[in-house]
């Protein structure tokens, strides 16, 4: 399987705490990072591709739920 290289730039502290576990294979963990979430956009995309909602529909229930979740933290009234 052919292998692109990829270049990442780390904040500082998450460096120091890689540098402490130096057993493990950090280019690896990256790369099941990445395969699980292309996985989801993949999902996504197909269940996009069948809905019929548009986007304002979406940002409706997204704020219906938003609103839901602040009352039951008392948040709202």
């Amino acid at each position: 399987m052919d292998m692109t290289n990829m270049t990442l730039a780390l904040p500082e502290d998450l460096n120091e705490i890689m540098q402490k576990h130096k057993e493990i294979k950090w280019s690896e963990v990256a790369r099941q990072a990445i395969w699980e979430k292309a996985r989801k956009l993949e999902l996504m995309e197909k269940l996009l591709a069948k809905s019929e909602l548009t986007e304002q529909d979406a940002e409706e229930i997204g704020h219906k739920i938003k609103y839901g979740i602040a009352k039951r933290h008392g948040l709202v009234k």
